[in-house]
């Protein structure tokens, strides 16, 4: 019996072809992984970025400037973008940032006596970023979800070694004045 040379390579052919998709689909989701973790990466820097936005401008917010108002407890977020103490268009924030990890509003961390002190993000993702913080987010290290990143106006460390304190601000709740 004669075999067509066409008849006995096509299922190799198809075999080939088959393999060849398969690697592609593999080498595929590799690809997605890495993009999936860059794009994570990308949205951890900006929760810093926004965040520290956020606590420079409580900063702000808090620090009384000569002739200007008393320091007053921030009820409101958006108060940040148009100061209601002031006759004058004074911003603290160019505008409200959304949570970068979970594209929703960032939750308020308030106090008693001084309203909201900062902000942190609801998500309880774990943080890619573990280690080898700048010394504004040291007490970052080690934590377990995005939601323990808070960024209080009145919590910006000194470097190690050093006992530093933000004059003209008030004293936070429990500790004794400077």
């Amino acid at each position: 019996m004669f075999l067509h040379p066409l008849k006995s390579t096509a299922g190799f052919t198809y075999l080939a072809a088959l393999m060849i998709v398969v690697i592609m689909g593999i080498m595929m989701g590799v690809a997605g992984q890495s993009w999936k973790m860059i794009m994570d990466r990308e949205r951890e820097e900006e929760l810093l970025w926004a965040g520290t936005q956020y606590r420079d401008a409580m900063i702000r917010w808090y620090k009384p400037r000569p002739g200007q108002h008393v320091a007053t407890p921030l009820r409101d977020l958006k108060d940040l973008l148009k100061d209601p103490r002031s006759l004058q268009n004074v911003r603290y924030l160019r505008r409200l940032y959304p949570d970068p990890i979970t594209g929703e509003n960032w939750v308020p961390i308030k106090d008693a006596n001084q309203g909201i002190v900062g902000v942190a993000s609801s998500s309880e993702k774990e943080p890619i970023k573990q280690a080898n913080f700048p010394k504004d987010f040291i007490d970052f290290e080690g934590k377990k979800k995005y939601s323990d990143w808070q960024f209080i106006w009145n919590k910006v460390p000194a470097p190690r070694g050093t006992k530093t304190t933000i004059t003209g601000l008030p004293t936070p709740p429990g500790k004794p004045s400077p």
